[in-house]
């Protein structure tokens, strides 16, 4: 059976920034749950930053894989250099796929971690960008197939394809 890497917000983990959770209501992740597919993992908390924790994003909205190549910093609402935790939140997530043999993911879009099309752009104002988080860009590279949660009926697909 496929296992599924899904971030712990969705599962109604109250890991998030503002320290709540984004529950999601889709059968499917239901389903995967009960069958004991998922995973839930949180790469900002598994890096080392507190819930709650000042809002993050990645400058310049230039996305993950600037972050993994040095290219670009992510940055707390307070100025703060948050980099080195995404990095390591990111690391440990592809460390934990790999350990599992996890071939796709379902994680958060928006978010600097775990978004997979589209982040917010760096300067804090509610704008997004298409893009990637760390965490996408980095399981990405590494084979791992990640879907937002608005896009579960790809994800079903897809999980489909590696089971038959």
């Amino acid at each position: 059976m496929e296992r599924i890497l899904v971030s712990a917000c969705l599962m109604g983990r109250k890991v998030r920034y503002d320290g709540g959770a984004k529950t999601s209501s889709d059968a499917r992740l239901a389903t995967w749950r009960a069958e004991g597919r998922l995973v839930p993992f949180c790469p900002e908390v598994e890096g080392g930053l507190p819930v709650p924790r000042p809002a993050a994003e990645i400058e310049g909205g230039a996305g993950g894989a600037a972050v993994l190549s040095g290219a670009a910093r992510v940055l707390a609402a307070d100025g703060s250099d948050v980099t080195g935790a995404f990095l390591s939140g990111a690391r440990s997530a592809l460390a934990l796929a790999r350990s599992s043999g996890i071939r796709m993911a379902v994680l958060k879009e928006g978010s600097p971690s775990c978004g997979g099309l589209s982040i917010y752009d760096g300067t804090f104002q509610g704008r997004r960008t298409p893009g990637q988080g760390v965490t996408t860009a980095l399981l990405e590279l590494d084979g791992v197939r990640v879907f937002g949660e608005g896009h579960l009926d790809e994800a079903a697909a897809y999980l489909r394809t590696l089971e038959t």
